[in-house]
């Protein structure tokens, strides 16, 4: 018997261990080659294991749960063709031609469903025990969002009290224990390590935003058919947090033990919110990058991250990060410092306000910005600073090309 090793994919230097999420397979069943066996969780991404041939899974060494690390033997996957053929032929045996041709064509279709389901989404949908096939996707594409799973169990909850099904009050008060996942873990340390080991501070201002949404409403359009894709605030925020590091190199370094590193290059950390929680995906180079490139790189880190498809390559790195609390209508809020970096801007939900315009009163889409810093390596004239000259330049995005 022919017997290959399943294997844990290498780890890179910086993750130290993986867990075992979910077997999608069971011993004795046939698999394809590609065919995904089982997925591993990283403190940054999911990891899909495929089959490295045709084959019949022999045996599972790692159940779902166990900690393993790189290239250690998850299983065994039999390629014996003859125990292959035997299984197959037992499968269909019992089966007309019909009803055979009828089952492939659901399988098939089952699987080219699954296939469009983020691992994060399999998950959801394994664990209140739901039918992908009856949810109807709003993603790109058609695919499934953690928001249509939350609303199919809203709509089976109400279909439920519509027809007399039991929802007692001792049923709507029920607990449900789950293991916290290997990247909710890892932001609590994160976030506590920070808590404890920085001198963390925030300091406040607010912008203007009418310029650059002028300039949008006037150059949107345009941008749009030439580019192919919509032009944002996300690439005006980042092109202002360029040339603030530029002019203040601190806040672009970080502390090594008794050691600050100082940056000569520009990588920015976004913040974006999936389904597994909140991730940091790199932009890199930034101040090389023109607003379209900047704008096409958010977006297509931003469907990975909803598709799990972020690698960790991606989530690596980065001297500054940018937050938009903003999209879910935050107002003001103290951001958390992503570590090894030494600062994070926050953006905010964008709302009319009457503020004093050379001595006059008027309205004006206002946002307030936040940028928290350790104060160990930045003080008060560098934050201060690179916070005003965010402002300036949003206030004035025509800076931004001049250079000025």
């Amino acid at each position: 018997m022919s017997d290959l090793d399943i294997l844990t994919p290498a780890l890179p230097e910086s993750v130290a261990d993986a867990t075992v999420v979910k077997w999608h397979k069971t011993v004795g069943e046939a698999v394809s080659r590609d065919e995904i066996l089982v997925e591993i969780e990283t403190d940054k991404v999911v990891l899909e294991v495929p089959a490295s041939a045709d084959g019949v899974i022999a045996s599972i060494t790692e159940n779902e749960g166990a900690t393993v690390v790189s290239n250690q033997v998850l299983g065994k996957l039999s390629t014996e063709v003859d125990g292959i053929q035997t299984k197959l032929v037992e499968k269909t045996a019992e089966s007309t031609p019909a009803e055979r041709y009828k089952a492939s064509l659901n399988q098939e279709s089952e699987q080219d469903h699954q296939e469009d389901l983020s691992p994060a989404i399999r998950r959801l949908i394994a664990e209140y025990d739901l039918d992908p096939k009856e949810i109807k996707g709003s993603g790109v594409g058609g695919r499934i969002t953690r928001e249509d799973v939350e609303r199919t169990l809203v709509n089976k909850a109400q279909t439920a009290v519509q027809t007399g099904e039991d929802f007692s009050q001792a049923n709507l008060r029920s607990e449900k224990r789950v293991p916290m996942t290997r990247l909710r873990k890892r932001v609590a340390e994160r976030l506590l390590e920070v808590k404890n080991t920085t001198a963390m501070l925030t300091t406040f201002n607010e912008v203007d935003m009418q310029p650059i949404m002028q300039l949008r409403k006037s150059y949107g359009e345009k941008f749009e058919k030439r580019h192919g894709v919509r032009l944002g605030f996300m690439s005006f925020y980042v092109k202002a947090v360029v040339e603030a590091l530029k002019r203040y190199p601190e806040i672009n370094a970080s502390i090594d033990g008794d050691d600050i590193i100082y940056h000569n290059y520009f990588d920015i950390s976004i913040a974006v919110s999936t389904p597994r929680g909140l991730v940091t995906p790199v932009l890199r180079d930034c101040d090389q990058m023109s607003m379209a490139e900047i704008e096409k790189a958010i977006k297509t880190l931003a469907e990975k991250g909803q598709n799990g498809k972020l690698t960790v390559e991606e989530l690596t790195g980065g001297n500054f990060t940018i937050t938009n609390g903003g999209v879910f209508g935050s107002l003001m809020s103290t951001p958390i410092i992503n570590p090894p970096q030494s600062a994070i801007l926050g953006m905010h939900a964008i709302k009319e306000r009457p503020i004093a315009v050379d001595g006059q009163v008027v309205i004006r889409p206002m946002m307030y910005l936040a940028l928290s810093y350790d104060h160990r390596l930045i003080d008060g004239r560098e934050s201060v600073g690179a916070l005003v000259t965010i402002k300036e330049l949003l206030e004035d995005p025509t800076r931004l090309l001049l250079d000025i």
